[in-house]
C-alpha cells in the first residue's frame, strides 16, 4: 500500500481529490471557486482510484478534501459549507430560515429522487436485470419522466422570480441551492443535449442554466487536470 507519508500536503493546502465529470465534485469545486480558497488538486481516474484516498475515505467516493490538520470530509455539501465558511461568497445570497428550509428540501429532492432517476436516463443499460425468472429492461424515457416533473417545478420557481427581476432560485443573488443542483441540471441536459435545448416548457431552467454554463466561475471550476500519480509535482486548484 502507498505510504501517507508519500501524499502529504505539499503545498500547505487541503487537498481535494476529484473527478471532471462528476456532478457531486463539480458542485464542491463550484464551492471552492466561489468561495476565493485555493486547495491542492488530485484528478481521479475512477477505475485505478489512489491507495491514499481509499485510506483515508474508504467509501471510495468523490469529492474528498483532505485538510492539513488531517480531517477528512468526503461528502459534497460539506464540502460546501466548508468552503463557503471559510470564505462566504460576496455575491451570495444569505439565507433567512425560510429560504434555508427550502434550499434544504430542494437538495433533498435533487439528491433522492432525482438523482435516482437520472442515472437510469442516463445509464439505463446499468440497470437492466437478467436472471433466470425474471428480466427487467430499464426504460430511460420513463425515468426522464420523473426527472421533467421535478425540472418543471423549478422552471415554474424561475419564472416566478424572473417576473420579480430575480434571475436565481431565491432571488436576485446565487445561492447555495443554485450550485448545488447546477451540475445535476447540467448533466440531465448532457444526457440528451438536442432533445432538452428544443423541447418546450423549461424557458426559464434554460436561461438559469445557459448563465451558468457561460460563466466564468464554471470554466474555471471544469478546468482538465491530467490525473495524479504519486510523486507527481502537486497541482493548485484554481489554477
Amino acid at each position: 500500500m502507498e505510504q501517507l507519508a508519500d501524499h502529504g500536503h505539499q503545498l500547505g493546502l487541503p487537498v481535494l481529490y476529484t473527478f471532471r465529470r462528476c456532478p457531486y465534485a463539480m458542485r464542491a469545486r463550484l464551492a471552492i471557486v466561489a468561495a476565493g480558497l485555493k486547495v491542492e488538486v488530485r484528478e481521479l481516474v475512477l477505475r485505478a482510484k489512489p491507495a491514499h484516498m481509499l485510506e483515508i475515505s474508504p467509501k471510495g467516493t468523490v469529492p474528498v478534501l483532505w485538510l492539513p490538520d488531517g480531517t477528512v470530509i468526503d461528502e459534497s455539501l460539506e464540502v460546501m459549507h466548508w468552503a463557503v465558511g471559510q470564505n462566504f461568497p460576496a455575491d451570495w445570497l444569505v439565507l433567512n430560515a425560510e429560504q434555508q428550509q427550502q434550499c434544504d428540501e430542494w437538495i433533498a429532492l435533487l439528491d433522492g429522487e432525482f438523482k435516482r432517476n437520472l442515472d437510469r436516463y442516463k445509464y439505463p443499460h446499468r440497470y437492466h436485470v437478467k436472471t433466470d425468472t425474471d428480466t427487467y429492461t430499464c426504460d430511460p424515457l420513463e425515468h426522464r419522466a420523473v426527472c421533467e416533473k421535478i425540472l418543471a417545478q423549478w422552471n415554474a420557481v424561475l419564472k416566478q422570480q424572473g417576473q420579480q427581476g430575480s434571475s436565481y432560485l431565491l432571488g436576485k443573488q446565487p445561492s447555495f441551492a443554485d450550485y448545488a443542483i447546477l451540475p445535476f441540471v447540467r448533466q440531465f441536459r448532457i444526457a440528451d443535449e438536442a432533445w432538452f435545448d428544443a423541447v418546450p416548457g423549461y424557458d426559464a431552467l434554460k436561461l438559469w442554466l445557459h448563465s451558468f454554463l457561460t460563466s466564468p466561475l464554471l470554466e474555471q471550476a471544469m478546468v482538465k487536470y491530467t490525473p495524479w500519480q504519486p510523486g507527481d509535482a502537486p497541482l493548485t486548484f484554481p489554477g
